[in-house]
């Protein structure tokens, strides 16, 4: 049994004892101090109690964990608008649709099917910040109990947004449905059996893309790992071939993360997915800037012309973000950490290589459906085959490693001597320590890992040789850093 409680949220395999897994005590604990922090981040309207949305993925454990969060909101004095299953991007803007409080999503993401989670939104629609998480932590662990009498309970109503959703996305003038559907485009689908079943057909129906369906039946019996990597993705890769398909799609159970792959068969890399929407939409804006004679930045406005992922993702976003003027930025890890950077930044375009997309036109978090139909707009303009647009990218290659520690203390002394040894290059240490050779044209990423003793390393290069030798040569250097 496992339970992680992070300032994000709190996620575990189901059953088990209290503290050791993912009980139905350890959720209504953590819902109820998430109903006690109400205040702290919002006054209560005049007019009514707090308003809290709920939405979940379609995992066998969904409507169990449903059942004991809205239960437990209602017990302390919040109504609830119950939207049933929905993607993570569809609760996250029910929470401004509905005029909410707050929102929580019931969902573990790319775990396996033993596993569900609780994350936390504000009223925005958005997750909550490090300090807000830690309150909400803090709390739960004080059991201080006090709950509405009867004639203060809150209540609860339901409400389908999943077309509000795909409205809004139809709605932006950078997504040309009707280039999307002169293409005539055909697509395997595979939503790993969860609620991307739901939500995905329907916006390849109303784009008017022929969708065929693979594992979308959401009834949370993953039919794979349900992580969208290449390594789980062969029944799909083959399906596209075998369908004669243009394209296939993969998303992860709450459809926050996308993946293709070519028509072909091979995938397109997940990394790209981000740096393909941005390409997109970069050259789209220097496009109508050079035609009307006018600043790059009056075509995003009210957004800057700038771009940010976080520093484990590839540097090919920050290659197309150039090429057609913008300006592109680095994160720390973590989608809040991403976030909260575009907000300050008011950049137009970013998200994680992991095929999370963020385009804050229509909402501030990962979005398949924006990042689904941001890419067959681009594809539509373009008339090449998936596999040809891929290769019109500049060619990354990550390894990923990482460097197990019997002492956690050592962290901290083998992250400064990276430092010191690489100071003559461009060193980033907002998060860990990144080295940039800007003459080569890569980079290595060193990082703490928030539950286990360990530096995860994270190496890129225009091949792969090049990004493991990179690798292994700082790893060699840590080896000899610990034995000094």
């Amino acid at each position: 049994m496992s339970l992680i409680k992070s300032i994000s949220g709190i996620r575990g395999t189901i059953g088990g004892r209290p503290g050791e897994g993912l009980s139905p005590l350890d959720i209504v604990k953590f819902t109820y101090a998430y109903c006690a922090t109400l205040p702290s981040r919002k006054a209560r309207p005049e007019d009514r109690k707090y308003k809290v949305v709920v939405g979940r993925d379609a995992r066998l454990s969904g409507q169990m964990v449903e059942n004991l969060v809205v239960g437990t909101l209602v017990s302390c004095g919040v109504d609830v608008v119950k939207i049933g299953l929905a993607s993570t991007p569809t609760t996250e803007m029910a929470v401004t649709f509905a005029g909410a409080d707050g929102g929580i999503i019931l969902t573990a993401s790319h775990n396996p099917r033993q596993w569900n989670a609780l994350k936390l939104l504000n009223d925005k629609g958005e997750f909550l910040t490090a300090a807000e998480g830690k309150e909400i932590l803090d709390l739960a662990q004080k059991e201080d109990f006090n709950f509405a009498g009867v004639d203060d309970l809150g209540t609860v109503t339901e409400h389908d947004y999943t077309d509000e959703h795909l409205d809004a996305i139809l709605s932006l003038h950078e997504v040309d449905a009707e280039a999307i559907a002169e293409s005539h485009f055909k697509v395997v689908l595979d939503a790993v059996n969860s609620v991307g079943g739901i939500i995905m057909p329907r916006l390849l129906d109303r784009l008017g893309v022929e969708c065929v369906r693979l594992n979308c039946e959401p009834n949370g019996d993953f039919a794979h790992n349900p992580e969208p990597l290449p390594a789980n993705l062969k029944e799909l890769c083959e399906a596209v071939v075998l369908e004669k398909a243009g394209l296939g799609i993969s998303v992860d159970p709450d459809v926050d993360r996308l993946a293709f792959i070519c028509e072909n068969g091979e995938p397109f890399g997940e990394e790209y997915t981000l740096v393909s929407v941005a390409s997109y939409l970069f050259e789209r804006a220097h496009a109508i800037a050079k035609a009307q004679d006018i600043p790059l930045e009056e075509v995003t406005y009210p957004y800057a012309a700038v771009s940010c992922s976080n520093l484990s993702s590839s540097r090919a976003l920050r290659d197309v973000t150039e090429k057609f003027g913008g300006t592109y930025l680095p994160a720390a890890v973590g989608e809040v950490n991403v976030t909260t950077l575009m907000h300050k930044e008011k950049a137009y375009i970013g998200g994680e290589g992991n095929g999370g997309v963020i385009f804050p036109t229509i909402h501030s978090g990962r979005d398949a459906m924006v990042g689904t139909a941001l890419f067959l707009s681009n594809l539509a303009h373009k008339k090449l085959k998936v596999s040809e647009l891929r290769k019109t990218y500049p060619e990354y290659y990550i390894a990923k490693n990482k460097i197990e520690l019997s002492d956690s203390g050592l962290i901290d002394k083998i992250l400064g001597e990276m430092k010191k040894a690489y100071a003559s290059e461009d060193v980033n240490d907002i998060d860990g320590v990144k080295i940039s050779f800007e003459s080569e044209r890569k980079w290595v990423h060193l990082r703490r890992s928030n539950t286990e003793p360990i530096i995860r390393i994270y190496s890129e290069a225009p091949t792969l040789e090049a990004a493991e030798a990179l690798g292994n040569e700082v790893i060699d250097l840590a080896r000899r850093i610990i034995n000094a």
